[in-house]
């Protein structure tokens, strides 16, 4: 049986302590945290303390900022990976396992005028091996691991498929980096998502759902038996962590993703 987890803010509750009651009596087995920038997570690290003392789960975060490591912009790019070296600091001291990123999110889409980005892909290349391996290395030493996250391609021009995370990932040479994969990008990406999940088994860090819609899972027309038991085949011990628009009533939305997920194989 995989463990589900949810994003903070699809939780009702004034604190995380609050949100983990929720999130308990629905069946969640943990919280997934948003990581803004401004180093406001590392901000967080006495609130996030005092939670995981109460007992509050809280394996991993997912970045919520405006610029990435694989951004255009030499100085957004330092500021992207100095926020993300912070997370994954902050992340590893309250006990966590890692922390999620995509290559870049809204910066360019070969699919949307101009269609060719300021950069060649030889030069998105080396920039991309360059972040990630010094990111890596950060998570190495700190205990946690990076997850990288495809993006579909309206989102992202740089790193949409599996293969594409898995091929960089393999060039930086380290364990401490794996791939964050998201249904919901996936089903839009892969041909056959399943089959990308056994094709890239060994590098299958985490991973987050929604359903084909971007809604929470159930509510679309994703293959979820086929997803899930993809993920156990292949071993898959981490969590499913819920990253979702919510339709319907928003807390009966949430309280029906990890019946839904087990119904469906998790």
């Amino acid at each position: 049986m995989l463990k589900t987890a949810v994003q903070e803010q699809l939780l009702p509750g004034d604190t995380l302590q609050a949100k983990w009651d929720f999130a308990q009596a629905a069946g969640y087995d943990a919280i997934e945290l948003r990581g803004k920038g401004d180093l406001h997570f590392a901000s967080r690290l006495d609130e996030l303390k005092q939670a995981a003392k109460d007992g509050v789960v809280m394996p991993t975060v997912c970045v919520d900022m405006l610029h990435f490591f694989g951004a255009f912009d030499t100085s957004l790019r330092a500021d992207a990976i100095a926020q993300m070296k912070s997370q994954l600091t902050v992340i590893a001291e309250i006990g966590g396992l890692g922390a999620q990123t995509p290559a870049s999110y809204g910066m360019f889409s070969r699919r949307l005028p101009p269609f060719e980005p300021p950069r060649s892909e030889e030069e998105d290349r080396e920039i991309l091996l360059a972040g990630l391996t010094e990111l890596g290395e950060h998570a190495r030493r700190e205990g946690v691991t990076l997850f990288l996250e495809p993006l579909n391609r309206y989102e992202d021009h740089m790193v949409n498929r599996l293969e594409q995370a898995a091929d960089l990932i393999r060039r930086t040479g380290l364990d401490s980096v794996k791939i964050g994969i998201d249904s919901y990008h996936m089903n839009i990406e892969e041909s056959d998502p399943a089959a990308a999940i056994l094709a890239h088994a060994d590098l299958i860090g985490h991973a987050q759902v929604s359903d084909s819609n971007r809604l929470q899972p159930g509510a679309g027309h994703l293959d979820w038996p086929a997803w899930l038991a993809a993920l156990h085949t292949i071993g898959y011990d981490g969590y499913l962590a819920a990253e979702c628009r919510l339709a319907g009533d928003p807390l009966e939305a949430v309280r029906s993703i990890p019946a839904f997920l087990q119904r469906s194989g998790a």
